[in-house]
């Protein structure tokens, strides 16, 4: 004993008897943890633990978990107790991350009602690898141009504002969401964790990913700075419908295993928790300034404002107009490529001026983009255009008779006579369409157009139907008149 006590007779007795007692029960409880036969879940539930849990900081549980992501993919059962959870992922398949708010009532008042940003990386769990991570994904790009490592499925997410891919971050894309509304956001992983492996030879085991997501909010400045949350799960990817055959390999596996066995093992949750995490140190991917690359890429989705009358959409030749010069320096070349949708290639083509990327053959460019982008890149640097399904020649009939020249005297017309057309391109070659061209060049809205007539035999006006116009010839002329609709304040246009 600690106590050096002299004690009667009787008091050494009875401490003899306590102390046998004592090591009796350490005994027993050796036994029962030999066999397995204890709970963690039980052990935590103890008066010692809850108290110590009392204890803690009363901010701390805010600032641990204000947010919870719950990743919508069935966790492998063959992940051991105490172990961090493991998720099969297909590749290229949508999985949906619902995005929960989880503060107390009057915490973090400054967010309510405002938007927050997320970042969404898919990163290497083997410390090995995220030393080794820039030339990994720069490899990996080489071997897959044009393709991206992460992406998000838009149609698909609710309550995302705003979302963003970096093309020079493959791996990364980040959105706006307000923490109070219904959130939800679909992503996809392309690339597979055997791409990553040391030696490859067929079968070797895949290398785990890491989903995370990190959550700013939002400085006096107006950028998306201040860390709120972060948190990550594991996973490994397969190719398509790998990841199925995986889990029911695993599920087999652990029917086959004695119950005593299984006690050791977790069970399957059909859906994983991403857990709390240190923020992704990487601070120029929480760059809120404003990009070309971010607002010109394919990705980028912003929501057009106003009442959409063809007065506010661009005309189609604005980018027709915009060919590649050859003395574009290498800055005036990325501004180029990503104005035309072209940013997942603009670190491929740093170094290039526009004479270097004019001087690049159809075979080239195919075969650093790929069959699909390439093409499309090589007729965007020939300046080729897609001619429209119809062309049509329209004057209004107030510059025609305001510009008609006097006669002479034989009766004909002044030969320096002319009339001034405008061109109308059609590509669905629809009445709805036609109206919008037309409103656009009256300079009003396309819902002050009743109706559009054709002048037939004898003067009858034909209503304009979508058949009609599919019969049109191409480069067809015709003179515009307006008549008053007297039942309201609209138009009615007829095609001379």
């Amino acid at each position: 004993m600690a106590w050096a006590l002299k004690l009667p007779l009787t008091d050494e007795v009875i401490e003899s008897g306590l102390v046998q007692d004592f090591d009796a029960s350490l005994s027993g409880i050796g036994q029962e943890l030999g066999a397995g036969a204890y709970s963690m879940s039980d052990v935590l539930a103890l008066p010692i633990f809850k108290q110590e849990e009392s204890n803690l900081p009363p901010d701390a549980d805010d600032k641990i978990l204000p947010f919870q992501y719950v990743l919508c993919a069935a966790t492998s059962p063959a992940v051991k107790l105490h172990d961090e959870t493991l998720t099969y992922l297909n590749q290229g398949q949508s999985y949906e991350i619902i995005m929960l708010d989880n503060r107390k009532i009057g915490k973090l008042p400054e967010i309510s009602g405002k938007m927050v940003k997320s970042i969404i990386r898919v990163v290497f769990h083997d410390r090995r690898l995220q030393y080794t991570e820039h030339q990994q994904l720069e490899g990996w790009r080489w071997n897959r141009p044009g393709d991206r490592i992460l992406d998000l499925d838009i149609p698909m997410s609710v309550g995302i504002v705003d979302p963003r891919a970096n093309p020079t971050q493959l791996n990364t894309v980040e959105y706006l969401w307000e923490p109070s509304k219904r959130t939800s956001v679909f992503i996809q992983v392309h690339c597979i964790s055997t791409e990553f492996t040391m030696r490859k030879h067929g079968g070797e085991k895949g290398v785990p990913f890491r989903i995370q997501i990190d959550t700013f909010k939002e400085n006096e400045g107006g950028e998306y700075t201040e860390h709120l949350h972060s948190a990550s799960c594991q996973v490994k990817v397969f190719k398509p419908k790998g990841a199925d055959r995986k889990q029911k390999t695993d599920r087999e596996k652990m029917e086959k295993r004695a119950p005593q066995e299984k006690e050791k093992y977790q069970p399957s949750y059909e859906t994983t928790i991403l857990t709390e995490c240190s923020p992704w140190p990487e601070v120029t991917y929480v760059n809120n300034s404003p990009s070309p690359a971010f607002n010109s890429t394919p990705n980028s989705f912003p929501v057009a404002e106003g009442n959409g009358s063809p007065n506010h959409q661009p005309e189609p030749v604005v980018h027709v107009a915009d060919n590649l010069l050859p003395a574009a320096t290498p800055q005036d070349a990325q501004q180029w490529l990503l104005r035309n949708r072209f940013s997942p290639f603009c670190r491929l083509f740093t170094n290039f001026s526009g004479a270097d990327l004019l001087k690049l053959t159809r075979e080239d460019v195919i075969q650093i983009c790929g069959p699909a982008d390439g093409i499309r890149l090589f007729n965007a640097l020939k300046g080729r255009v897609v001619s429209p399904r119809l062309t049509m020649y329209v004057c209004q009939e107030s510059q025609q008779a305001g510009e008609q020249q006097p006669k002479h005297e034989n009766g004909d017309a002044a030969s320096n006579t002319f009339f001034i057309y405008h061109a109308i391109y059609l590509e669905e070659l629809t009445a709805v369409e036609l109206t919008e061209k037309i409103a656009q060049l009256f300079n009003i809205s396309p819902r002050q157009i009743n109706q559009i007539f054709k002048q037939g035999p004898t003067g009858i006006h034909v209503l304009v139907s979508d058949e009609m116009i599919q019969n049109f010839q191409d480069e067809v002329c015709f003179v515009l008149d307006t008549m008053k609709d007297d039942s309201n304040d609209g138009y009615h246009v007829i095609l001379k």
